[in-house]
């Protein structure tokens, strides 16, 4: 079975877990040393993305506010937003691309907004100098301050013109979890080149934010042990088995993302253990590597898919890091389950549009139209660092059979 994804965990990560204790300041020199990595001055770690979004907007006391997010983005931003006491403005995503429509991000802001959060879905890079340029424009129009956030969730070391996304606007922020382009088992972290911003939401997270107990680092390392063990070859297949055809492994899986309830988990702004930290050190090493792999596997699909009729590849953008390969189909159900009798595993993230979600309204499918055919009809090639060249290759082979030459071919003979 090839994976939808691969957590590229090796010695050097499970080395991390099996000592008995980090160094006290790792979460510290893991905040340098990322904030380093995406040219940023400052780092401030969390126990997962979400917790640092929340804590980010109660370190400025925004409250009441309203935040400006994609509509076609993952449901923990909205729900982060909306446990912080403020409301989310949603915008829908590109009719051809998978990022906010910035044709309707001017109308979107209005006197009440207080932030925008443009997400570069699935690696590809928004253009974060029009962002820049519609708020400071809505600044000016409305006299005060309107923060900037790029979710960087799934794209670490994505430029737009030659400059890392990451370093555009306020802030940006960051997802570790075990499913992102590298991991601290859980975790994230929020970057800036402001150390006044940087230092408020330390000062927030130091009153907060509960400090990690031994228990926790004890269940983080069992978890990573957990993983690297799932995801090898010969178990692969039955924890695939698990969790899509049965309940058993939910609530390590579906239930985190708690689709379904506008909540955080109770550790979500919890502090960093330092075992997590230790991993992400050691990941962050491997990341150029990481990158290089996603954007090689990217180009053997670009250059050697006959794609069949109604499938649509993804924009090419040279600034692009492929947290994911999206592509287009008219049945995506039907797909997957075509390809995973084939032993090929494809992803479906994100497979919701937010406004559409019955937590925040059910909005018809002709609101946020784009959002909502991306939500249907995307799905994502395997594109994970440990992908071999053999299986990338059976993967283009199964799409080109099914392209129009190779049925004409068929046809013929």
């Amino acid at each position: 079975m090839i994976p939808r994804f691969k957590p590229a965990i090796g010695p050097a990560e499970l080395g991390a877990i099996l000592r008995p204790g980090p160094a006290a300041d790792a979460t510290g020199a893991f905040e340098r040393e990322f904030a380093s990595a995406f040219g940023a001055r400052e780092g401030v770690a969390f126990n997962s993305g979400r917790g640092a979004l929340f804590a980010l907007l109660n370190a400025l006391e925004i409250t009441g506010a309203e935040i400006v997010i994609p509509a076609y983005t993952c449901s923990v931003v909205a729900y982060a937003v909306s446990v912080s006491g403020n409301r989310p403005v949603f915008v829908d995503a590109e009719a051809t691309g998978y990022n906010m429509d910035l044709d309707q991000l001017e109308s979107a802001i209005t006197p009440q907004t207080a932030m925008v959060i443009p997400t570069h879905v699935f690696g590809f890079p928004a253009d974060v100098d029009r962002v820049s340029e519609i708020v400071r424009r809505a600044e000016q129009r409305y006299g005060r301050k309107i923060w900037i956030l790029q979710d960087c969730a799934h794209a670490f070391g994505a430029t737009w013109r030659g400059r890392r996304v990451s370093e555009a606007g306020d802030a940006a922020l960051f997802g570790l979890g075990i499913s992102k382009m590298m991991t601290s088992i859980f975790g994230g972290m929020l970057t800036t080149n402001d150390p006044a911003l940087a230092a408020r939401v330390r000062e927030w997270r130091s009153t907060n934010s509960p400090s990690p107990t031994v228990g926790a680092s004890l269940e983080h390392r069992a978890y990573l042990a957990a993983v690297a063990t799932a995801f090898s070859a010969p178990v692969y297949g039955a924890v695939r088995w698990l969790q899509d055809e049965t309940t058993l492994l939910d609530g390590m899986t579906k239930a985190y993302h708690m689709d379904g309830q506008i909540r955080l988990p109770a550790d979500a702004t919890h502090q960093m253990p330092p075992v997590d930290a230790a991993v992400g050190r050691m990941q962050l090493v491997r990341y150029p590597q990481f990158e290089e792999r996603r954007r090689r596997h990217a180009r053997v699909y670009r250059e050697q898919l006959s794609l069949p009729a109604g499938w649509r590849m993804p924009v090419d953008d040279e600034g692009a890091t492929y947290s994911h390969f999206p592509i287009h189909v008219p049945d995506r159900e039907r797909t997957i389950r075509d390809f995973l009798a084939a032993g090929i595993q494809l992803g479906r993230l994100i497979e919701y549009s937010v406004p559409h979600l019955a937590e925040y309204g059910g909005a018809s499918p002709s609101r946020y139209p784009n959002s909502w055919s991306h939500s249907e009809h995307t799905i994502n090639l395997p594109v994970h660092p440990d992908l071999s060249d053999r299986d990338q290759a059976r993967i283009v082979e199964r799409i080109n059979e099914l392209s129009p030459v190779a049925m004409a071919a068929s046809a013929a003979h």
